[in-house]
């Protein structure tokens, strides 16, 4: 069994993280590396950083806060936002990133997961989903469709198909984002995260809704989820108090799930 994954994943704008509930109304918590030095310090086991921004205003990513970023964790770190060809996935792993997530250009351009894969492996390829309920149609038979610019546009596609087209391109790894339950704190979509595990064999992350511990043990265990992100319990402000990595493992642990348990332990 591999071991589960939390990650701390920031919604970069400005060289700052920002915090939103269901993609909208952001507000400010920190600087970027500021906040990544200290959940690296807290022994999160992995960072995604993704500068919101970048897609719509038709810019790359962030470099600089991605080397400032790089600079002050050592551990696996995926940056998305603005990657729209093998340059700037070159620029951003340059920068210090380990993994390049990709995800509305993706869908502009699917040959860009495949590129990705062949140049820098599978391994380096994450196809982050922006994803929301919609009614069951032909079209999108298993009521998720794919949204694209910071979940500001309906594609007509649909979810699940998306990332088992999105596994046979290349994309070594998958990250769902809930749109329904992003920053609602009540738990992941586990509907979809069991769709999803039913589809596809990479490792799946679940993104949106966590907000107590139970989420994550209901997640690892009803689900083939492999990680999870964990932005709001960590450091939002509309927390009546933010949980550490400390306890949160250690309450994984006693609850027999399989995890990188934190130093001292």
């Amino acid at each position: 069994m591999l071991t589960k994954r939390l990650i701390a994943c920031f919604d970069i704008v400005n060289g700052r993280v920002t915090k939103a509930v269901n993609f909208q109304d952001n507000i400010d918590v920190a600087p970027a590396e500021t906040l990544a030095e200290s959940m690296y310090e807290a022994q999160i086991d992995e960072l995604i950083f993704y500068d919101i921004m970048a897609s719509a205003e038709k810019r790359r990513i962030d470099i600089d806060t991605v080397k400032n970023v790089a600079q002050r964790v050592f551990i696996p770190f995926t940056v998305g936002g603005g990657i729209k060809n093998l340059d700037d996935m070159y620029e951003a792993l340059k920068a210090g990133a380990e993994k390049i997530s990709v995800d509305s250009m993706a869908v502009r351009n699917p040959q860009i997961i495949q590129d990705g894969a062949k140049a820098f492996g599978s391994q380096c390829i994450v196809l982050s989903t922006q994803v929301k309920r919609t009614p069951v149609t032909p079209q999108i038979p298993s009521g998720y469709e794919v949204y694209i610019d910071g979940a500001r546009l309906a594609t007509g596609k649909d979810a699940v198909e998306w990332i088992k087209h999105g596994q046979e391109l290349g994309a070594g790894e998958i990250c769902l984002n809930s749109i329904d339950c992003d920053g609602t704190l009540a738990g992941y979509d586990l509907a979809l995260m069991k769709m999803a595990g039913a589809a596809v064999s990479v490792p799946l992350i679940a993104s949106g809704g966590a907000g107590a511990p139970e989420h994550l043990k209901i997640l690892f265990e009803e689900t083939e989820a492999q990680a999870a992100i964990i932005s709001s319990m960590l450091y939002s402000p509309r927390m009546e108090r933010n949980y550490t990595v400390r306890e949160l493992k250690e309450y994984l642990l006693k609850s027999r799930i399989q995890i990188r348990p934190p130093g001292g332990i």
